[in-house]
């Protein structure tokens, strides 16, 4: 990898890390030697780079820091395509549309060398085997109301067709193949449970705030997942020396 490239891939690293990075993780990650990281640290800092942090310890980026646009590689041009492919196909209106405004707007800016990457991808995703029926829940507004860290009301038929009203906190959407799971915490239940979108007969967006903003309420949901998890795993060491599946999303509401 030349230097130029390495230096890039280094900002790029810290960019997309939550925590301090130490020279050994990003000389792995590069597969390079931490005297080149230590060396290379230091001629961004010289290129004025705000990265903070020392050697031992850990590096982090400030946040403000950008890159001029446009520079992209061809995995990242392929990335983006993919993913923006695979909403397309699966995700609820307004998201299927942006990422096909986001294809065309990439082919749009790219240098002209790397249009074929856009155009004319060497990945694709598979096309879905069941198309989404029209559902009562409005995807684009509860994904408003997550990020605005309201409650929701929903009139909700369980597997067996049992019907309840819930009012639900809601934090995360999961996109299956053919099936949109909602997270959120249930004040009847008081826990958290998961909702199949399709299985929502009516919806009644609310004014009311929950505490808390989403993303603290998403990393409890995900602390509780990764407690079950670690709970399933010894339950499995210990009944066999084989153990498969774990906690996952599941669309029973319960």
């Amino acid at each position: 990898m030349r230097r130029a490239d390495r230096l890039f891939q280094i900002v790029q690293l810290l960019r997309r890390s939550s925590k301090p990075m130490t020279a050994e993780a990003i000389g792995a990650e590069l597969e390079t030697s931490k005297r080149s990281v230590y060396r290379d640290i230091a001629a961004l800092m010289g290129q004025r780079v705000p990265i903070r942090g020392e050697a031992g310890i850990g590096y982090v980026l400030d946040q403000g820091f950008d890159m001029p646009p446009l520079m992209l590689t061809s995995d990242e041009i392929e990335a983006a395509v993919l993913g923006a492919q695979w909403v397309a196909g699966r995700g609820d209106p307004a998201l299927a549309r942006a990422a096909r405004d986001l294809i065309a707007k990439i082919a749009a800016t790219v240098p002209e060398r790397l249009r074929p990457v856009v155009l004319e991808p060497a990945v694709a995703s598979a096309p879905t085997w069941k198309p989404h029926e029209v559902e009562a829940l409005d995807m684009a507004q509860v994904r408003a109301w997550i990020h605005a860290g309201r409650k929701l009301t929903l009139h909700y038929a369980d597997e067996q067709g049992r019907q309840t009203w819930r009012t639900v906190w809601p934090c995360l959407i999961g996109y299956r193949e053919t099936t949109r799971l909602l997270v959120g915490w249930c004040e009847t239940r008081e826990d958290f449970r998961t909702f199949r979108t399709d299985r929502v007969v009516e919806a009644v967006f609310l004014d009311d705030r929950y505490p808390g903003p989403s993303a603290q309420l998403r990393a409890r949901w995900q602390a509780k997942m990764d407690e079950e998890r670690r709970i399933y795993e010894a339950l499995a060491q210990q009944s066999s020396p084989i153990g498969g599946g774990g906690p996952h999303l599941r669309g029973g509401g319960g």
